[in-house]
């Protein structure tokens, strides 16, 4: 199935999963928790801030990789890669520069992992993850970095606590 033909069927709309295509076009669905909501959120407000660098945040970035549209949970673009894309897509046949995954249960540090190295493939400079604690975890097509190189003032580690 193609990615176009998944966002506007009628069947699959306003449901509570994040959607996702595997590599032979069958539809994944995986359901979200509040945690992992919530540090999507504090990642996107935390690039609300970084305006002087450009670029803009996206959450819930469909990807087309070799295996299928993927959904990040989180990315950021510069924007150069605006300029080349636009928009109004529908899904970005490139990755913008950098991909978030949040760890959830329906999320696996496996799944991750598989995801990672597509989105690298699809043109990523940074893969993190962010575990289900709120650490931050850095990679570059290289391997694992100790904080981004892109965003060196990110913090290693994202607070959910309110009180």
């Amino acid at each position: 199935m193609e990615w176009r033909e998944v966002v506007e069927h009628p069947s699959l709309q306003d449901l509570p999963f994040k959607i996702e295509t595997n590599q032979w076009g069958e539809i994944v669905m995986t359901p979200a928790t509040a945690t992992h909501g919530l540090y999507q959120a504090l990642i996107n407000e935390y690039f609300a801030g970084m305006k002087d660098k450009g670029g803009r945040s996206i959450i819930e970035c469909p990807i087309e990789t070799s295996e299928g549209t993927k959904v990040a949970d989180f990315a950021w673009g510069s924007g150069a890669f605006f300029k080349r894309h636009g928009f109004r897509v529908t899904s970005f046949t490139e990755s913008p520069e950098i991909v978030v995954e949040v760890k959830s249960p329906s999320n696996s540090l496996n799944r991750m992992e598989g995801k990672k190295q597509l989105y690298f493939a699809a043109g990523a400079k940074e893969v993190w993850f962010c575990d289900e604690e709120g650490d931050m975890h850095f990679f570059s097509p290289g391997g694992k970095l100790k904080r981004s190189e892109l965003f060196t003032e990110f913090p290693e580690r994202i607070n959910i606590d309110i009180v």
